[in-house]
């Protein structure tokens, strides 16, 4: 017998994408600075918190998600940028696997920069059976893998070095700070990005395409939750 699920949903700076689809909440909650809303999804509710830039501001977003707000599960939507010629503009695609550039122990414990000693590689794992249902309904798709850091990556050069150290194919500010809080609580966690900027693009690029990649995103992210769940 199925019952009803709190899908917990962390949003950076795509807000208004939110707002413009659901409209308005059945309720708000205030905790501290992030803004909770909450809204009913067909047979299940969904927990949408507002986190702002950055890995700190979405780790603590998705640890308030699941302790306060005790989502079972956690989707994440977003823009990203591309870091191949393949992850054109516009693109969208189904995180697998994320790593935390910014996170470097080597000094003092040898390990490779981005592994954290709990996991066996460098890169932190999405959930297996929620990457698959995904797949099976928006084969289209791209599965990658997210470079994750907080610092916005702009140019060829630095994006094209990000792919060449941990074979990432997009990058984000954000994604590490999820996919490790809910790996360490033990909640299922699903990526939907989509391609704001490419390869040689920056913040001009960014800034012209945030409000239509966001909701584009966010509309394949809403199919998969109305036909997964």
């Amino acid at each position: 017998m199925n019952y009803m699920k709190k899908i917990g949903m962390v949003v950076a700076v795509e807000i208004e994408a939110v707002l413009q689809r659901y409209g308005e909440a059945l309720r708000e909650e205030k905790f501290g600075t992030f803004v909770l809303r909450v809204y009913r999804n067909g047979e299940n509710e969904l927990y949408i918190m507002h986190s702002g830039v950055g890995e700190i501001a979405a780790s603590a977003a998705a640890q308030l998600l699941i302790t306060v707000c005790g989502v079972d599960l956690l989707v994440n939507f977003g823009v990203v940028g591309g870091l191949t010629e393949e992850m054109a503009q516009s693109r969208s695609c189904i995180v697998e696997k994320v790593v935390h550039t910014d996170y470097d122990a080597e000094a003092i414990d040898g390990t490779k920069r981005g592994r954290y000693l709990e996991l066996p590689d460098e890169y932190i794992p999405t959930d297996a059976g929620l990457f698959q249902a995904a797949l099976r309904i928006a084969p289209d798709l791209k599965p990658v893998i997210c470079a994750s850091a907080d610092k916005f990556i702009a140019g060829a050069e630095k994006k094209s070095e990000l792919h060449r150290l941990f074979d990432a194919d997009i990058c984000d500010m954000e994604s590490a700070g999820i996919a490790l809080t809910c790996h360490r609580n033990s909640v299922p966690c699903l990526m939907i990005k989509t391609v704001s900027d490419g390869i040689t693009g920056g913040a001009e690029e960014y800034y012209a395409a945030v409000s239509e990649t966001s909701a584009l995103c966010l509309e394949i992210a809403q199919k998969i939750i109305g036909e997964a769940l």
